[in-house]
């Protein structure tokens, strides 16, 4: 939830719709939340309403706070107004508090004025709010006065908490519709439309570019959640990596902008999954810690057993960062490496090639010393973000089932430091890894020039807003940006991404006020050591899968664990249920007559140049170049790949 899209939620749904989880997903990444109970006990002989309670006391995370207003139904008002700016509500349920409303023991009252001060109270609250309601408009009358009064009742109090709530969803079958936009409304937009797990919607072009304001940048286009084609590795139908969800689109591209709703994983099959393990014809104990694998791939797929990623890329950003944050950094180092890496050489592309993986270089726009002025401007930012997803949209089409991101530039873990101190109250010292030259040894003279580059920054945005854009604009710079873009894009295309490094976790830590939904697609296998690594993953919720501490740059730990991740998703797919379980000794291994991917040698000379197109206008970016992927790999443009109009190959 994003206190710049919107403070306060009123979720809608009938019986068993799935209201409440979804209210629950809404406050999931708030560090702190107090549960405000609004539910009588009830009878103690009814056993079926005692289970229905333990079971919304069971959801409850341990961090929670459990505050009840069965007692008084005006004190819910007086909770609102005394919440504090930091805190986060969710207030389960309306319906509850309106029977309480109506017990004879809270009578004579006036259902009216306390509905009225609920809504005022609602409107001056300073917390964010997430209120759960059911809807009883859509049922029949009832027939006993009873039921006609608490209908009445509790329509009221939903018309008048709707209007007082900043946006409004209704959950029906467990799928939320957004009923009143989260954000303000832009002009000739098209409203945002809530995920579906099958939809394949497209995102109407809603205004030409003769009607759109002038602007000195190229334009970007305005395709990004087309209908795909099936990619090679996709059957007909499969809605592996298609479009979930209309976005809101203007003349210049896609909006980006706080309080995006974007799909989540599956909530059952990952814990179905995990729980199928346990019946599996092995030996021993199992996967250890490994099973959280399966349980993320689970997720991501959509199914109990998940499947190995046949289909790898790997993008590399490189952006590099003006001013003292890249201390310590030889001139011209970062260039060096991304020309390697694109010329298929190198520790990257060589774990690329061993992998299967393809590998695609990617140049973000540079960043300006961020302790003497904003790293990127506003408009770099939004394009930023627009090319990074491009770059997630463009994967989902090709078929890729795993991103993996790392970046090459200079001054980038100054930059992710920076971006830590902003959203997680890190201290730069803390989070700065420290600074080893060519030789091995450790520069401190460096190390303290890049800790003054962060202060600085930090002591010159000291009044400056805390918004997403706002962050990537003052410190995060050109590579965290277009990070971001690329895991909101995955997530809206349903594809994981394996995170590697400083950039990456910061890109996460920025993409939470954008789409808390994001953090659910990333699997983190490796820290590396770093510091940064450790404290994002920490406040992320992502537990290393390993503790190898290696240091062979963003992206090439991520490779040296992902063999490892493919045979434990390929041995839990594959192994039948032991026998003393209701499994066949004779049992046919479920995945012995599927297709294997075909992976090119270890020594493959084959290297793709980078594409380059300075002609296109509906395919060039206001600041850099969008390279096809480039390396060895099954993802590269292949007899079921034709290179985009215009794309030339070098």
């Amino acid at each position: 939830m994003s206190v710049d899209g919107w403070n306060t939620v009123l979720v809608l749904g009938g019986t068993r719709s799935g209201k409440s989880e979804f209210a629950e997903s809404l406050v999931t990444d708030a560090p702190v939340v107090r549960y405000v109970a609004t539910a009588p006990e009830g009878d103690p002989e009814d056993t079926e309403w005692a289970t229905r309670l333990a079971a919304h006391r069971a959801r409850r995370p341990g961090s929670w706070t459990t505050e009840e207003t069965t007692e008084d139904p005006r004190r819910l008002a007086d909770v609102l107004e005394s919440a504090e700016p930091n805190e986060t509500l969710l207030v389960d349920d309306l319906g509850g508090w309106v029977t309480v409303l109506l017990d004879p023991d809270h009578q004579p009252a006036d259902d009216v004025a306390t509905i009225a001060e609920l809504a005022e109270a609602l409107r001056g609250c300073a917390a964010r709010v997430v209120l759960v309601s059911p809807e009883v408009g859509l049922s029949l009358v009832p027939t006993t006065p009873l039921g006609r009064a608490f209908t009445d009742a509790l329509g009221a109090a939903n018309r008048a908490v709707a209007d007082a709530c900043d946006a409004v969803a209704l959950v029906v079958a467990g799928q939320p519709v957004w009923l009143k936009p989260a954000a303000t409304t832009i002009a000739q937009s098209a409203p945002a439309a809530a995920p579906s797990a099958s939809a394949r919607v497209t995102a109407p072009v809603v205004a030409s570019l003769a009607d759109a304001e002038p602007t000195p940048e190229v334009q970007l286009p305005d395709v990004l959640t087309h209908a795909p084609p099936a990619a090679p590795n996709q059957e007909p139908g499969n809605p592996w990596a298609a479009p979930t969800m209309a976005l809101p689109m203007v003349a210049t591209g896609l909006v980006i902008q706080p309080g995006m709703e974007l799909p989540m994983p599956d909530e059952y099959a990952g814990p179905q999954a995990v729980d199928r393990l346990a019946t599996l014809d092995v030996p021993g104990a199992g996967l250890g810690v490994l099973d959280r694998v399966v349980g993320f791939a689970a997720g991501t797929q959509g199914t109990s057993t998940p499947r190995a990623w046949s289909s790898v890329r790997v993008l590399l950003l490189h952006g590099d960062h003006a001013g003292g944050g890249s201390a310590g950094t030889i001139a011209g180092e970062s260039a060096r490496r991304a020309a390697q890496a694109r010329a298929g050489k190198g520790a990257l592309a060589r774990l690329a090639a061993e992998s299967g993986a393809s590998l695609q270089v990617v140049d973000a726009p540079a960043s300006a010393p961020m302790e003497d002025q904003p790293a990127l401007s506003p408009d770099q930012v939004e394009s930023a973000l627009r090319y990074g997803w491009r770059l997630a949209e463009q994967a989902a089409d090709a078929g890729v089932q795993l991103l993996v991101l790392g970046a090459c530039g200079a001054g980038t873990e100054a930059a992710a430091a920076a971006v830590l101190a902003a959203t997680a109250g890190a201290e730069p010292p803390a989070v700065l890894g420290r600074v080893i030259t060519d030789s091995g040894g450790i520069d401190d003279a460096a190390w303290m020039i890049r800790c003054a580059a962060v202060r600085d920054a930090l002591h010159r945005t000291r009044r400056s807003s805390r918004g997403a854009k706002d962050i990537l604009a003052e410190l995060g710079g050109g590579d965290v940006a277009v990070a971001t873009g690329v895991l909101l894009g995955a997530t809206a295309r349903r594809v994981p991404v394996l995170l590697d490094g400083p950039v990456g976790v910061a890109a996460g830590m920025v993409s939470r006020d954008l789409a808390g939904q994001a953090r659910h697609w990333c699997l983190l296998a490796d820290h590396g050591g770093h510091p940064a690594v450790r404290l994002a993953a920490d406040v992320l919720g992502l537990t290393p899968l390993l503790d190898l501490r290696m240091d062979l740059g963003e992206g090439a730990n991520a490779l040296v664990a992902l063999p490892l991740l493919r045979s434990v998703l390929a041995l839990s797919a594959a192994l039948p249920v032991h026998p003393s379980l209701g499994g066949d000794d004779d049992e046919t291994d479920p995945a012995a007559d599927e297709p294997q991917p075909s992976y090119p040698a270890v020594n493959d000379p084959y290297v793709n140049d980078p594409y380059v197109n300075d002609s296109d206008p509906d395919l060039a970016e206001p600041d850099f170049a969008e390279p096809e992927p480039a390396g060895p790999g099954p993802a590269s443009t292949g007899a079921d790949e034709q290179p985009a109009s215009g794309w030339r190959a070098g």
